[in-house]
C-alpha cells in the first residue's frame, strides 16, 4: 500500500489486548500472551491450561499471528482479578510486562529445525531483547508486527510493517511496510530492525490519531530498493500432520485446546518445546531444541 492510498487516520489509540490490557467481551476478560517466533515452553502449555481451567472457559487458544489466548477470565475495570494475573505470570510467557503488547515478532515455524536457508530463532531472540530494552519502544502500537522469513518463503506474502527474507546463510533483505529495503547481514538485522522502529516511533507523534502501521505514515519510512533476485516465491501453509525431522503440525480447533488436549501435546514434544504456527496450529517439536 502506498503512502497516497492510506485509509484515513485513526481516531482512537490501538486496544489489541495483553495481560496487562484484557479485551473486556460478553464472557469477561480476553487475555492475549506474545509469543515470539511462536516458540511455547511444553511446561508453559500446561500451566495456561491450567489457568484457563480454574479461571477461565477451560481453553488455550491460538491465533493467526502464532500467539495464544485465554478466555472468560475474571476481573474487574478492565483489569485482571490479582490472583488470576499472578497465575498468568507464572506461566513464564510475560518476561517484560511493559513491553508485553509490542513483542510481535512472526518467524518460519520450522526455521533452524528442518529446511530454510538461515536459523532465524537468533534474529528473532535478538530483536525481543532490543524490543524490550528501552524504554520508548513499548510505544509501539500493540497491532505492529514483525515478520521473519527463513528463506522458506512461508512468510513472504505475510503482511508486516517490518521484516526481512533471509537470502542466505548469511544475508537478509529488509521488508519495510509494503516494499523492500535494504540487504543487511543477519548478524545485523535485529539492529536495523529496531533502527526503523525508533525512525516510525519518532515519525508517527503521538495521540489518538497516530498511524499504527509503517503503510499509514504520510511518507515512505526508508528509500525503496528492488527485491533482489534471490528472494523465494512464496510458499504454502506449513501442512497439518508428520513433518520427517521436525515433529508434527497439530490443527488447533476454533473452539481452542481443552486441558487434556494441551497436556497430550505437551507430552509429544520430545524437545520440551511446541511452536504455535500463524495457521492456527502447534508445531509439536521432536529432538534438541
Amino acid at each position: 500500500m502506498s503512502p497516497s492510498s492510506s485509509p484515513p487516520p485513526r481516531t482512537r489509540r490501538d486496544r489489541c489486548p495483553g495481560a496487562l490490557r484484557p479485551w473486556v467481551a460478553d464472557d469477561g476478560l480476553l487475555v492475549r500472551l506474545r509469543l515470539v517466533g511462536g516458540r511455547l515452553p511444553a511446561a508453559a502449555l500446561r500451566a495456561l491450561a491450567t489457568v484457563a481451567e480454574r479461571h477461565g472457559d477451560g481453553r488455550v487458544y491460538a491465533t493467526g499471528r502464532a500467539n495464544v489466548q485465554l478466555r472468560a477470565l475474571p476481573g474487574r475495570d478492565g483489569r485482571l482479578d490479582p490472583e488470576v494475573l499472578r497465575a498468568v505470570a507464572e506461566t513464564g510467557l510475560l518476561p517484560s510486562p511493559s513491553h508485553e503488547l509490542v513483542r510481535n515478532v512472526m518467524v518460519s515455524p520450522l526455521t533452524g529445525r528442518a529446511g530454510g536457508r538461515a536459523d532465524l530463532r537468533p534474529v528473532a531472540a535478538g530483536l525481543d531483547a532490543l524490543l524490550c530494552a528501552a524504554p520508548h519502544r513499548a510505544a509501539l502500537p500493540g497491532r505492529f508486527l514483525f515478520v521473519l522469513d527463513d528463506g522458506r518463503g512461508d512468510l513472504v506474502e505475510r503482511p508486516c510493517d517490518l521484516g526481512l527474507v533471509a537470502l542466505d546463510a548469511d544475508t537478509a533483505q529488509l521488508r519495510v511496510g509494503a516494499g523492500w529495503g535494504p540487504l543487511v547481514p543477519l548478524d545485523g538485522a535485529a539492529a536495523a530492525l529496531v533502527r526503523l522502529a525508533d525512525a516510525f516511533l519518532e515519525r508517527r507523534g503521538d495521540g489518538p490519531a497516530a498511524p499504527w502501521h509503517v503503510t499509514e505514515l504520510p511518507a515512505p519510512l526508508a528509500d525503496p530498493a528492488p527485491p533482489d533476485p534471490r528472494l523465494p516465491d512464496p510458499a504454502p501453509p506449513l501442512p497439518y500432520g508428520p513433518l520427517p525431522g521436525a515433529g508434527r503440525h497439530a490443527p488447533v480447533p476454533e473452539e481452542g485446546l481443552d486441558r487434556s488436549a494441551a497436556q497430550a501435546l505437551a507430552r509429544e514434544a520430545s524437545a520440551g518445546e511446541l511452536v504455535v504456527t500463524p495457521w492456527r496450529g502447534v508445531l509439536v517439536c521432536e529432538g534438541a531444541q
